[in-house]
């Protein structure tokens, strides 16, 4: 069974709320970039819920048969860039993302409603 992007988004979101990733935004980027058809940008609260996040993702994908392409930042960065072929995941640690705004560089970006994904 191959799972199109937006099956794979849901997992990849589920897995980051999982292990309570801060304030989950995805946004469309298909018609806007050929890197891929979703950024997904979240944070941490600290160092260890960063890396748990991380690796809860990994395991997620793994589990259904997603693959992550790579993986930069995973060592003691403040910043994890994950590849998982058609999205790409930002996650920051949470004095990090507003310094990247990654949010306002990818403006015209419309944003995917993910609520039904993440426990409020």
């Amino acid at each position: 069974m191959t799972l199109n992007a937006y099956e794979k988004l849901e997992i990849i979101v589920k897995a980051a709320d999982d292990r309570l990733a801060q304030d989950i935004v995805a946004m469309d980027v298909s018609q806007l970039t050929p890197l891929a058809e979703y950024f997904l940008v979240m944070h941490a609260r600290n160092d260890r819920q960063l890396v748990a996040i991380m690796d809860e993702i990994i395991e997620q994908c793994r589990k259904s048969g997603i693959e992550i392409k790579g993986t930069e930042g995973k060592d003691g960065g403040k910043w994890v860039l994950m590849d998982i072929n058609d999205i790409v995941v930002h996650l920051f640690h949470y004095q990090e993302r507003s310094h990247y705004n990654i949010e306002k560089v990818w403006v015209d970006a419309p944003l995917v409603d993910v609520t039904q994904w993440v426990n409020e």
